[in-house]
């Protein structure tokens, strides 16, 4: 009871916040979300430190430190843009909606469930990763897997707003059953990979040159289904829309040892993630805690973020 209690007043400024956005267009709530990134970039130390020294830890001295808080202060900005962005989808029309995403690359996504093995996509937390499921589920039945939030309250919103673009859901917790199951029906699962995992379930592999606990899951999806694996990113658009460019299927090895190739595949996946985080670093959630989670060698030592390993 009392954690439901204290899951009511975030819920009940979010449903302010959704009235208040169905009010004004939708320009002004990509403004005042930028406004809200910013605004957290300036008063949450913790935060904004923690986005600094990530990005010191991935570029170096290849991007001086002026430039470091411009990309931080952008990063908070955009992720700002991108929740509100959420907020106010909840109360668009269905015509201003779907007009809201492009898909690049969609041939990809065609010739591979022409195989009928279903498919496997993946991104990171890069650009609006929420409005691929609004592109990608005009082609086929689409499953994003997803952790649930604490605040039932929020999750059941966040929910029916995936629903409206078109996701359904599949929860971590038991999700290989559905996703087996929903590959075999020959239609397509998204996976986000970039967060850090507990070294107990995940395996590490290099990511701006440093060790990261990230997902097997993606790979052994893969080499259980024979699905194939697809990266897919979004953009922004100059009129405020977004567009979503799907790769094609990545060539992924056969035969051998599966946990090599887990590790092999996990590698390739990451490393086009770093691709476009390089590419475009303002797009990218530097305020999460990527590489919190240390290989065993380092268990109990001080990580470079100064923080205990785990």
């Amino acid at each position: 009871m009392a954690e439901k209690m204290r899951a009511v007043p975030l819920f009940l400024a979010f449903q302010a916040l959704t009235f208040l956005f169905m009010l004004v267009p939708r320009s002004v709530c990509l403004a005042l979300g930028r406004g809200l990134g910013v605004l957290t970039f300036r008063l949450s130390p913790q935060h904004r430190r923690l986005a600094l020294d990530n990005l010191r830890f991935a570029f170096g001295a290849r991007i001086p430190p002026a430039e470091r808080r411009r990309i931080a202060r952008e990063s908070f900005a955009r992720f700002g843009a991108v929740l509100t962005d959420l907020v106010k989808m909840q109360s668009l029309g269905r015509r201003r909606l779907d007009a809201l995403a492009d898909l690049e690359g969609g041939d990809n996504l065609k010739r591979a469930l022409a195989e009928g093995k279903g498919a496997l996509i993946f991104t990171g937390h890069f650009g609006n990763w929420e409005i691929g499921s609004l592109a990608v589920s005009r082609i086929a039945r689409l499953h994003v897997v997803a952790r649930k939030l604490d605040n039932a309250l929020v999750e059941a919103k966040l929910l029916s707003l995936r629903r409206r673009l078109g996701a359904r859901v599949i929860y971590k917790h038991q999700a290989a059953r559905p996703i087996l199951e929903a590959l075999r029906h020959n239609e397509v699962v998204a996976i986000v990979i970039d967060q850090n995992v507990l070294r107990r379930e995940g395996i590490f592999v290099d990511f701006f040159g440093r060790a990261a606990s990230t997902t097997p899951g993606l790979a052994a999806f893969h080499l259980k289904s024979g699905a194939p694996i697809l990266p897919i990113f979004s953009f922004r658009r100059p009129d405020g829309g977004y567009v979503l460019r799907m790769g094609r299927p990545l060539e992924v090895p056969s035969g051998g040892i599966p946990s090599e190739n887990v590790l092999k595949i996990t590698q390739a996946c990451t490393k086009i993630i770093e691709t476009r985080v390089r590419d475009a670093p303002e797009s990218w959630l530097w305020f999460h805690d990527r590489w919190r989670s240390r290989p065993a060698a380092e268990h109990g030592k001080e990580t470079t973020n100064g923080r205990q390993g785990s």
